[in-house]
């Protein structure tokens, strides 16, 4: 087995994309919540709003438009400078990136009326204390049984192996650990279903879900075989699972 260094990863994906998969053609079914809109629910125009792990801006620069200033933070340089460029050709203003890790933010107590963090690492303690009292941390994760028929075809993946809801749990833990109270937790799992085989292959290249991949004998078959087995009308079926926190300081 190949090991798999996730921080080279991020960086490599980040100088060329960010996470940007406009490009993916896929259909979900049966999603629970719109992460964009529970934000929005949850924040203020007079709000200044911290994204931890924001990867390219794409989730955090039209969520922008509804707050008073929004910081978007991650460890990878390469992520942030094409969070800039992204930002750079929209009309949103009122916006900045920096690199910085999750574990030691550079920023002072109470700073942030609101910290959201998708699909990225983020430290209980350090998200608690640039909070405002009263302010809300809003995360939504990847769930362990995400594209799970794809896992088993290739015998490993992104948390294989590990029970479903361990990490809700253990997030919830921190969370209350670290102060927060109100804290609501919501998970799903839809049916997911992508455009045809180059989308799956974007997919797998551009995200951890099967770490390494390609670069393993035998990928190239299973990869095929998977798209045999899972190919339907709709498109080649694989599942979606989420989780959501939203938690008060």
């Amino acid at each position: 087995m190949i090991a798999f260094d996730e921080k080279a990863f991020y960086d490599r994906i980040g100088a060329i994309n960010g996470w940007e998969f406009n490009s993916v053609r896929s259909v979900t079914e049966g999603a629970a919540w719109d992460y964009g809109a529970k934000v929005r629910e949850w924040s203020k125009p007079t709000d200044v709003l911290l994204d931890i792990g924001t990867g390219g801006g794409e989730t955090l620069l039209p969520l922008a438009q509804a707050v008073r200033l929004a910081i978007g933070i991650d460890r990878s340089p390469g992520m942030i400078e094409t969070a800039r460029r992204h930002a750079a050709r929209s009309s949103v203003r009122h916006v900045r990136f920096a690199c910085m890790d999750a574990e030691e933010l550079a920023f002072p107590d109470g700073l942030f009326d609101a910290v959201i963090c998708r699909h990225a690492p983020f430290a209980a303690g350090e998200a608690a204390r640039v909070l405002t009292d009263g302010g809300v941390f809003i995360t939504q994760q990847v769930s362990e049984r995400d594209k799970w028929n794809v896992k088993e075809a290739f015998g490993r993946g992104q948390a294989y192996g590990e029970p479903n809801g361990t990490l809700m749990r253990r997030c919830a833990g921190q969370l209350k650990e670290a102060g927060f109270t109100e804290i609501h937790c919501d998970e799903y799992d839809a049916a997911e279903y992508l455009g045809g085989a180059e989308d799956l292959l974007f997919l797998l290249k551009h995200t951890p879900i099967i770490p390494s991949f390609g670069e393993i004998e035998g990928d190239a078959e299973r990869f095929e075989r998977f798209i045999a087995a899972n190919g339907t009308e709709r498109g080649i079926r694989t599942n979606s699972a989420r989780f959501l926190i939203m938690a008060r300081r």
